[in-house]
């Protein structure tokens, strides 16, 4: 599922804006967290837009995600949403 139905795709979009809505609290440029949590800047635009390409949900590595919550000071828990209803795989 690549869709709009996948429930990852409103994960990450909700994973990016919480990314955005943190930079910009903060005043930082996309160049600066991205460089911060060592990633290029265009990985990092992809992340804030919840996309790793066309149509397919971001999905960074635990690390980046780690390094993101901490250029931002906040905690994963401030920073990741709620997992998706029904995503484990035989519950």
């Amino acid at each position: 599922m690549t869709d709009a139905t996948d429930p990852w795709n409103e994960f990450a979009q909700e994973f990016g804006a919480r990314l955005l809505a943190a930079r910009a609290e903060r005043g930082l440029s996309q160049e600066h967290v991205a460089h911060a949590a060592g990633l290029a800047t265009f990985t990092y635009r992809k992340l804030e837009h919840g996309e790793s390409n066309p149509g397919t949900p971001a999905n960074p590595r635990l690390r980046t995600i780690v390094c993101l919550a901490e250029v931002l000071g906040m905690s994963l828990a401030e920073l990741l949403p709620a997992p998706p209803d029904g995503v484990a795989p035989g519950r």
